[in-house]
Order: C-alpha cells, then structure tokens, then sequence
C-alpha cells in the first residue's frame, strides 16, 4: 500500500479538523456560546435586559459560526491540497468575509424590519467592530489549530520513525544463528535448508519492507509463523508455540509488525534462557467490540538478558498503540510469576482484504 494514499496516514497528516464530524460542530458551538456570553458582559449596558444582549449576540456569532463551519466543510479538502501555511491563511480570510457578509446582513435586515435599538451603533461602526472583534478570535483561533496541527504531526512523523526503525530492528545475533543453522543444513537436509532460506527472506521482506501503519490479523500471524519455523529449526523441541486464535477475525487490523517482535521477546528473554526450552503461548478472544490479544512466555526466575531490548520493544509498541487508539491501557504487562504475559487490547476494525 502506498502511504501517500493510505487513509490513516492522510488523516493524521491533516492540518485542519474535520470540520464535518458532529463533534467538531459541537465545540464550536459552545466555545461561540461561550464567547457571546463573554461579549454580552463585556458591553452590556445596565438601561437593556442582560438576557435581550445576550440572545441577539448568541445569535449573530451562531450563524457566523454555522455558516463558517459548513464552508470550511465543503473546502477542507482543498485548503488540505494547498499546504498548511495557505490552508490557515484562506481559511482566515474565507471566516472573516463569511463574517463580514453576515454583519452586513445583520444590520441591514434590523434596521429594515427590526427595531433600531437592537443594533445601536451606525453602519461603519458596526461593521468595524465585528470585523476587529473577528479578526481576533479567528487569528487566535487559526493560531491554536496551527500550532495543534504541527503537534500532532510532530507526533505522527516520530512514530512513523519508530516504526521504521522497528521494522529494521532485527537483532544480528538472530541473523547469525539462523545462518548458522542454514549452513548446516545445507549438509545433512538441503531441501530444509532452501526452505529455510526462503522463510529468512521471506521475514527479511515482511520487516524492511512494510509501509502500511496497519495490517491485518492474517499478515501478522503469517509473518510471525515464519519466524516461528526459522527459530524451530535451532532451538528444535526446546520451543513449543501453541496458538489459540480460532476466535479472532483474521480481517482485522492492528499495527503493523507487533506480533512479531513480541514473539521474538518471548523467545529470546523466556525460552532461551531455560534449559529445556518450553511453551509460547499466544491466545486471542473477542470482547465485544474489541479484541484481546495476549503472548505469554515461561520465565527463567533470576536470569535475564543483559541488553534492555525486551523494554524497548515493549514501549515501542505501547506508544503505537496509543497514537492508534488513543488508551494508555491498550498495552498491559504482568511479569509477575514465572510467567512473563504482555496483552493487547484493540477495537475490531476489519479492513479489506
């Protein structure tokens, strides 16, 4: 899949919000409440109900809100094609003239079926005033989504960083043994030693090459059932790994290249360090509208790794999976026991196939 047309990659790239989605409508709809209540006290004038200043200010900045909104609606997508320094400008000047045009609409039809005291100031002096008033709260406000904008693809451009730093992280000690064993396979069982070559380029392809932010449940337990088969050659029935997914919907997507590094944790921090090897467990459910995923590796109680590796990893993926979903609890840890259990839990989003 190409990133530049990857739907998850074009939304955490935009620069404006999504100006459509019921919630955006619902912020700017209490923060204009909001500011007419600011503005009704600020010029409230102690001979006129504060409820009458209130509601005809209400409604002026509602409908510039409204018709602000629907027009950032209808141009996101072309303010998003003319970057973000034009995107803000345009859209600054598209809110101010919106504003502009309802002023003038405003003051014309009050003072040509309304009553003149709603709008006590002359022509010039009301449009002036709305035009300072809203250029203020539109830059400040153009300002804040600026500055958001860049926050978050600071963020986006770090964990693209990350995982293709991940997606080439694969320990040379993982390489040399698995050559090693291809050499010697190429004495006593050639045909498993081309099979085995074609699994190590096979993994080689599936980490250096991934672009996509997710794949799907299928992509990711086949690349890790071909690390599983490269690691049984060496380690023989030292590594037993039992997988109990039948439940889980293969269609589903998650990050990219988690199942496999966690695989390779399991292996590397748990069954190597035991004499006689033992069981990886790697078990799913569906809970609802979400599914828990969870690998489980028995421990050498009092051996470990010298290399932080097993906690680098683990962040790594807990920092995807919360740019992913948005929960710090999507990633959760027991190394309780002589068991060492990492689980996941994620929405199910199925994808296509």
């Amino acid at each position: 899949m190409n990133p530049a047309k990857d739907p998850e990659n074009e939304s955490a790239q935009a620069y404006l919000p999504d100006f459509c989605a019921a919630s955006t409508l619902f912020i700017i709809v209490l923060v204009s409440a909001l500011i007419a209540i600011m503005l009704a006290l600020a010029s409230h004038n102690p001979d006129k109900p504060f409820l009458l200043d209130l509601s005809t200010t209400s409604f002026f900045i509602l409908w510039v809100a409204l018709l602000g909104t629907l027009a950032m609606c209808q141009l996101r997508t072309f303010l998003e094609n003319a970057g973000p320094t034009r995107a803000f400008v345009l859209g600054f000047v598209v809110l101010e003239i919106i504003c502009l045009v309802v002023a003038e609409a405003a003051w014309r039809l009050t003072n040509e079926f309304g009553q003149s005291t709603i709008i006590q100031d002359t022509h010039s002096d009301f449009i002036l005033r709305t035009f300072a008033i809203s250029s203020i709260v539109m830059a400040l406000a153009m300002r804040y989504l600026y500055i958001s904008s860049e926050w978050r693809r600071s963020i986006v451009l770090e964990a693209q960083s990350r995982i293709s730093a991940l997606q080439a992280l694969i320990r040379p000690h993982f390489l040399f043994n698995s050559m090693n064993t291809i050499a010697s396979l190429t004495r006593t069982d050639p045909k498993l030693a081309e099979e085995a070559v074609e699994d190590l380029s096979d993994l080689l392809r599936a980490n250096l090459s991934g672009s996509a932010n997710r794949t799907t449940l299928k992509q990711e337990f086949e690349t890790a059932a071909i690390y599983q088969r490269i690691e049984k050659l060496r380690l023989g029935d030292r590594l037993t790994v039992r997988w109990d997914i039948a439940e889980l919907p293969m269609r589903a997507r998650i990050p990219s290249l988690t199942i496999q590094p966690l695989l390779e944790n399991a292996i590397y921090h748990g069954i190597e360090l035991l004499a006689d090897g033992g069981e990886v467990t790697i078990s799913g459910k569906k809970d609802g509208d979400e599914l828990l995923l969870s690998i489980s590796n028995p421990v050498a109680v009092g051996e470990k790794r010298t290399t932080g590796g097993n906690k680098m990893a683990m962040a790594n993926i807990q920092q995807r999976f919360e740019l992913a979903y948005g929960n710090s609890d999507a990633v959760s840890i027991d190394d309780a026991g002589d068991r060492f259990t990492i689980s996941l839990r994620f929405p199910h989003d199925e994808g296509p196939e």
